[in-house]
This record gives C-alpha cells, sequence and structure tokens, in this order.
C-alpha cells in the first residue's frame, strides 16, 4: 500500500512558504526603520550623508541577497576552501595595511569607502564548517576529527579577528563556531574544557587591558562612570527612559545630540527607544525572535546536512548578534561595539546580513523541491520523523543522512559519507 506521501509533502510546503514569508517581511520591515531611523540619528550632525550611503549599501545588499536566493547553496560546498582561503588572507592582510580607527585596524578604506573584512570572514567560516561537519559526520565523535581540526579553523579566524582587536566578534565567531560542532555530534565533553579555556584566558586579557576593564568598571557602576567610560551606556538608558511607552516623536530626541557617542552604529537601539519608546523596541525583538524561529525552521527542512548545519549557523549568527547588541545597549553586558543587524549604520554587515538571508531562501527553495522526489522514493515517514523528533536538531541531521545515504542523486558529492558495506550509486 503506498505512502501518503503528497499530504506530508503539501504540508512542509505551505510551512516552509509560510516561515519564508515571515523572513522577508520582517527584514523589509527592519531595513525599512533602520533608514528612517539613521536619517533621524544623524540629521544633526551629518545630514542625509549617511542615509546615501546605506541606501547604497543597502541596495548591494539586496542584489546579493537575489542572487543567493536564485543560486542553489549547494555551489558554497564546492568552493568553501576559497571562500575560507580568502578570508583569512584578508584578515591577515588587514593586519598590516588596514586603516587604524580608534585603536583597531579593523577595516580597508579607499575613496571614503571602508570595507571590514572580520564580517565576511564571519559567514566564510560557518560555510567551513557546514562543509566539515557534513564531510566528517561519522568521525566527529573522535577528538581530532571531533574538535582539533574544526577548533583550528575556528581559532585561526577568530584569532586574527582578535589581533585587529576585535574582541566582541572574535567571541562571536567561537560561539557559533562551538554551536555548529554541538549540533553536528561533538561530544559535549570535547568542547567544554576549551570553552573553559577561552573564557579564561579573556577573562585576564580583559583584566590586564586597561581600556576594556574600565569598560566593566564602568558597567558595574554606571553612577560614578557617568562622565567617562560609562557615558555611553549611562545616557542610551536615560534615553530609553524618556521615550518611555509611545516616544518623543520621531527626529524629536535629545540624546542624539552629542550625548550617546556612535549613536547611528551599536547604539542605535538607544534613539529608536526615545523617539518610538517601547511601542517600537518590542516589535523589533519580537522580529528578531521570529527571523530566529523561521531560519532553525528552514534549517531543520533543509534536505541535506550541509544545508542543515549552514542555516542553523547562519540563523545564530544572526540571533546572536542581535542579543548582544541590545543586552548592551540596555546595560544587560558590558559595552561591546557590534552592529545591530539590519538597523545599525555599517556597509559590510549589512551586505552580510543580507546575503545570509538570501542563502537561507535558497535552503528554503531547495527544500520545497526535495519534498516532491523524498515524497516519491518513500521520504515522507522521514520527513514526518523531523517534526516527531524530541530534539529538531538531531532528528533533522539523522533525516538528512537518511536521505543522503538512501538516494545519493540529492546530493552527488556524499559518496565519502555512505559506508563500506553500501555499493557506491
Amino acid at each position: 500500500m503506498p505512502l501518503r506521501a503528497p499530504a506530508v509533502s503539501e504540508f512542509d510546503r505551505g510551512s516552509v512558504k509560510l516561515a519564508v514569508t515571515i523572513l522577508i517581511f520582517c527584514v523589509a520591515a527592519l531595513l525599512a526603520l533602520g533608514l528612517v531611523m539613521l536619517y533621524s540619528s544623524s540629521m544633526a550632525l551629518n545630514g542625509a550623508r549617511l542615509l546615501v550611503l546605506q541606501t547604497v549599501w543597502c541596495g548591494i545588499g539586496l542584489a546579493s541577497c537575489m542572487v543567493m536566493a536564485l543560486v542553489d547553496y549547494r555551489i558554497l560546498r564546492r568552493f568553501w576552501w576559497v571562500l575560507f582561503g580568502a578570508t583569512v588572507a584578508l584578515l591577515a592582510l588587514v593586519l598590516v595595511s588596514g586603516t587604524v580607527h580608534g585603536h583597531a585596524r579593523r577595516w580597508f578604506s579607499h575613496g571614503g569607502v571602508s570595507f571590514q573584512p572580520s564580517e565576511f570572514g564571519k559567514i566564510a567560516l560557518i560555510i567551513a564548517l557546514a562543509w566539515y561537519g557534513e564531510r566528517y559526520q561519522r568521525k566527529v565523535g573522535k577528538w581530532i576529527r571531533g574538535i582539533a581540526i574544526p577548533g583550528l579553523m575556528i581559532g585561526v579566524t577568530a584569532g586574527l579577528i582578535f589581533k585587529e582587536p576585535d574582541v566582541g566578534n572574535a567571541l562571536l565567531v567561537c560561539a557559533v563556531g562551538g554551536i555548529l560542532l554541538l549540533i553536528s555530534g561533538i561530544r559535549l565533553a570535547y568542547i567544554v574544557p576549551p570553552a573553559i579555556l577561552l573564557a579564561a584566558g579573556v577573562g585576564l586579557f580583559i583584566y590586564h587591558n586597561p581600556m576594556r576593564s574600565q569598560r566593566v568598571v564602568a558597567w558595574m557602576h554606571p553612577e560614578e562612570t557617568r562622565r567617562g567610560k560609562g557615558q555611553q551606556a549611562y545616557e542610551a538608558m536615560i534615553a530609553f527612559g524618556s521615550g518611555g511607552l509611545t516616544g518623543k516623536g520621531l527626529g524629536d530626541g535629545r540624546q542624539k545630540l552629542g550625548f550617546v557617542p556612535e549613536q547611528h552604529t551599536d547604539f542605535i537601539l538607544s534613539t529608536i527607544g526615545e523617539e518610538l519608546g517601547l511601542a517600537a523596541t518590542l516589535p523589533i525583538v519580537a522580529a528578531y525572535m521570529a527571523i530566529i524561529l523561521c531560519g532553525i525552521y528552514i534549517s531543520v527542512n533543509a534536505h541535506d546536512t550541509f544545508g542543515l548545519l549552514l542555516g542553523t549557523g547562519l540563523t545564530f549568527l544572526i540571533g546572536l548578534q542581535a542579543f548582544i547588541n541590545v543586552a548592551v545597549v540596555t546595560s544587560v553586558l558590558p559595552n561591546k561595539g557590534l552592529p545591530l543587524p539590519f538597523i545599525s549604520y555599517g556597509g559590510s554587515n549589512l551586505v552580510v546580513m543580507l546575503s545570509i538571508i538570501g542563502i537561507l531562501l535558497s535552503i528554503a527553495r531547495r527544500a520545497r523541491l526535495t519534498e516532491r522526489s523524498a515524497a516519491g522514493e518513500g521520504g515522507a515517514e522521514r520527513l514526518q520523523g523531523r517534526r516527531s523528533a524530541d530534539n529538531p536538531f538531531k532528528g533533522a541531521l539523522r533525516a538528512a543522512r537518511s536521505l543522503e545515504l538512501e538516494n545519493p542523486a540529492f546530493v552527488p558529492s556524499q559518496r565519502s559519507v555512505i559506508p563500506q558495506s553500501c555499493p557506491a550509486p
């Protein structure tokens, strides 16, 4: 008796389509709000200059998003080594010939246009780890394959970013890399000791670095440091408090007039809170949560292990960066500059974030196409197993592996993961 595959396939296609719709709507809303608030936060000091530059970068990012959405994301698996090698070379080169700004050498600048290679280094590392997790999925339980080699990849990328120095992005890279390794199946006992050593090393670095240790002191004692290192966070809290529920009105904020430094980049949320109030900041947080949930759902429904790991890593990159920014602006965490995705001023980060959305759309598109083939080959039970698994990531990982092993035509490059007892396709 044939399986009732069509009903399952229709359900999955409808759910993935809904996730894609919500994802696009949330990103579009954040982009529109970001452009409006960028002009509001910088018009007193820079006029429309930053708005024009951000609009140009937004156009480039949307073009990149469309290209990534139309192109099969599995192409990234073939050229992961090119992307990873190129970004590592750029990260090393920026330490030698990059532009210094604020005691950090993080940018390549030419003709008034800046490019930050660390932003592209994050996405290149995720692509490389996704390839590695798929290629050696049956060996990640061992020390060498499971932690030593991927740990070296993470360490090289994070170490070069840390050297700029950019502690926030370096820690973000390590966090996302660790999450990807856990989803790939690495033993928890292998990742806990390096995580503890990393935390201890960062703690010692902050303790012996006066500038960063002062930020921690300012976070712990905001009143005493409000005229020094704690000014940015302290004035941001005043902005939130004065905005209240509905805000002072668009363009009527006062803290942006030099009280909150760099209010158009890392602390743009404080301007939103002052001018539009809690009625705008809460929907922003909800939009990021929706993006995370949609990204995870699309990743769980990916038809191969590479898509699952790639989509999950990219989703957590957006989510963690948004969480850290919101936590810093609201004084939950010490001050560390990370832009708010899709809203803060910054061309490199905006292009990368929109490219990530394009990759997620490509994963969703291929998942819908694969559901028809999987249903025709008896894949209804495996697709159903994804939804019924206690752990959605492990269930999806098992389902993706099953599809790859039983029908290698989905992913022609997966011969290396087929057991030796099975004949090659």
